[in-house]
């Protein structure tokens, strides 16, 4: 049996418990490079136990509506930031933690120009480029040790449609 699970606009509000939304401000923090460039600086709080950060490319197969949510995975050692290179949107799950254990699962739906950063230990779906193969700048901890626990679901969440 599966559990309806519901997609939301992704906004820093809905947000900002699980992470850091990676866009321009409405006001970039200064202009460079003779007045030509605008900087958005610090768009994401990284945060690592230990290790360093590391930039990544992913190549994410396309994944298509409904969606089956069967596990959710989180880094307790370090933050992850992805930012898409293709402007595909993605699907982001996430889940509150309760005991180690994810609960209160939300659905969002990335929008052009949108990149993320999940906070350091935020349970999270799996990358999820919607209707077409996606490419990804993954910022996150390189380090030693295992940074990742999962959690399986024994009845599934789905995602049927984009509202």
């Amino acid at each position: 049996m599966t559990r309806p699970l519901t997609l939301t606009p992704l906004t820093p509000e809905a947000f900002a418990p699980y992470g850091d939304i990676i866009e321009p401000r409405d006001v970039p923090s200064k202009m460079i490079n003779q007045g030509m460039c605008a900087r958005h600086t610090d768009l994401a709080a990284l945060d690592f136990s230990d290790g360093r950060a590391g930039i990544s490319l992913f190549d994410a197969e396309a994944r298509h509506l409904p969606h089956l949510v069967d596990m959710v995975e989180r880094h307790p050692d370090g933050s992850q930031a992805f930012v898409p290179l293709n402007g595909v949107p993605f699907l982001l799950v996430v889940a509150d933690d309760e005991g180690g254990t994810p609960v209160n699962l939300k659905a969002f739906i990335t929008e052009p120009g949108q990149s993320i950063n999940l906070h350091r230990g935020v349970w999270h779906g799996v990358l999820a480029p919607i209707g077409a193969a996606g490419q990804y700048i993954v910022v996150d901890r390189i380090g030693e040790g295992p940074n990742l626990e999962e959690h399986w679901f024994d009845d599934p969440f789905v995602i049927k449609s984009i509202d």
